[in-house]
């Protein structure tokens, strides 16, 4: 292809008008913020809550609470130790991961002393 034809292609190029690549450019920026502000509220937010939330139930734990594991293990615990936790499970004594407590199906109940 010669010079001469290279030139004729890019001659038949159509002209942008400034104006509108600012608008396309504008709208674009939106349609980023938009989906950004959805991937907040809709993904990140939740699982911050959720977090917050696991993080108060391992705070709440006692020796005496019935719990359930991530696993599906059920047990009752018996001491909490600064990352882990001793529970007694059927004729067993286990040692986890305190992040593997999934919830506390029974709280111990707590005597006063008056």
């Amino acid at each position: 292809m010669s010079v001469i034809g290279l030139t004729g292609l890019l001659a038949q190029a159509p002209v942008v008008d400034p104006r509108e690549q600012t608008r396309q450019t504008i709208y674009m920026m939106g349609m980023l913020a938009i989906m950004g502000f959805m991937f907040y509220f809709a993904i990140w937010r939740p699982q911050q809550k959720k977090a917050k939330e696991h993080e108060a139930l391992l705070k709440a734990l006692r020796p005496g609470d019935r719990i359930v594991t991530s696993s599906g293990i059920m047990g009752v615990v018996t001491s909490i130790k600064e990352k882990s936790v001793a529970l007694r499970s059927g004729d067993s004594k286990l040692e986890i991961l305190k992040s593997a407590v999934a919830e506390i199906v029974e709280r111990a109940e707590t005597t006063s002393r008056n």
